[in-house]
């Protein structure tokens, strides 16, 4: 059977993989994203597929994009990072290679993944929450995707948690993203150790002595290596996590929830905290089977393996 390709198109970079029907990748092409040219960003696209084709054959190919994807899996309308608005994708980049095209929402894509081959496989319903620099997710119900009316499905992120909170670049307030994204997690460490030069020293120091210079990977990595504030830090953050993975099991009951996301790297400093704060929370605790939540499995390949999927499965 011919393999599929996945290209999975974000601010920075652009990752392609030739993806066998059991989601191994057999070749794999990066490139960084010209993001402020969709005409480059395409083209750049192409040539990808032209390389990769030139030596596997291929039945179909899919794009995971980050932004809003059209019903009919056609066209990006917005990517919040890309210089996409209203792009017809699938068309542009048949014209260009004479292959059949699928997009799809990037999250959407790594959820997929993770249930046809990741954490979330033997389960018909599965939730994927991916902590970022934003806050992601995919829902899977009765081994479908969930993707709405409209395609906009699984915006999770944007569900409000506080009312008149921190501004989102959504243009609402207190969104989930702003509490739970990757960026909070750097953000409370930044006035953490603004406020007192003392708290998490190694952190600073790694910072180069500039409390804005603060990353999610150096925050992990110091608390990974055992640092206590910064474990502390990463345990409120894991509660507030398994909390907002609560209210996501009381609207859609699934048998599992991924985590994946660059914040997941965290391991059991995240898993454990997660949890804690999910059956602190878990309505009707007691007399309701609780979902498991598991850390992702398939790292920075899941959108390009689970796009590809999708393209051949055209689920």
């Amino acid at each position: 059977m011919a393999m599929t390709l996945g290209v999975d198109i974000g601010g920075t970079k652009i990752a392609a993989g030739m993806v066998a029907d059991d989601g191994s990748i057999v070749a794999m092409s990066r490139r960084d994203t010209p993001a402020s040219d969709p005409d480059a960003i395409e083209a750049t696209v192409a040539e990808i597929i032209e390389d990769l084709i030139a030596e596997h054959a291929v039945s179909g190919v899919g794009i995971a994009a980050a932004g809003f994807v059209s019903e009919d899996r056609s066209a990006v309308r917005f990517a919040p990072n890309i210089a996409w608005r209203e792009r017809p994708i699938a068309q542009a980049l048949k014209a260009r290679t004479g292959i059949d095209v699928v997009v799809e929402n990037d999250a959407n894509a790594a959820a997929w993944a993770e249930y046809r081959f990741g954490a979330g496989r033997g389960h018909e319903h599965v939730t994927m929450v991916t902590l970022g620099t934003g806050l992601g997710g995919g829902i899977i119900i009765g081994g479908r995707l969930l993707r709405g009316a409209h395609g906009a499905a699984a915006e999770i992120g944007h569900v409000r948690a506080v009312p008149d909170g921190r501004q989102c670049g959504c243009g609402n307030r207190g969104c989930w993203e702003q509490y739970i994204a990757g960026r909070a997690l750097e953000r409370e460490a930044e006035e953490r150790a603004t406020a007192d030069p003392d708290w998490a020293p190694g952190l600073l120091q790694l910072a180069a002595g500039h409390p804005d210079g603060i990353t999610g990977p150096m925050v992990t990595e110091l608390a990974m290596a055992g640092d206590s504030d910064l474990v502390a830090l990463l345990a409120e953050y894991g509660r507030r996590v398994g909390a907002f993975v609560a209210s996501m099991v009381a609207v859609l009951d699934p048998a599992v929830v991924v985590i994946g996301g660059g914040v997941s790297k965290a391991g059991d400093l995240l898993l454990g905290p997660a949890q804690e704060g999910f059956l602190a929370q878990l309505s009707a605790r007691g007399h309701r089977p609780a979902a498991e939540i598991r850390l992702a499995e398939l790292g920075n390949a899941a959108g390009l393996v689970g796009v590809a999927d999708l393209a051949r499965t055209r689920s």
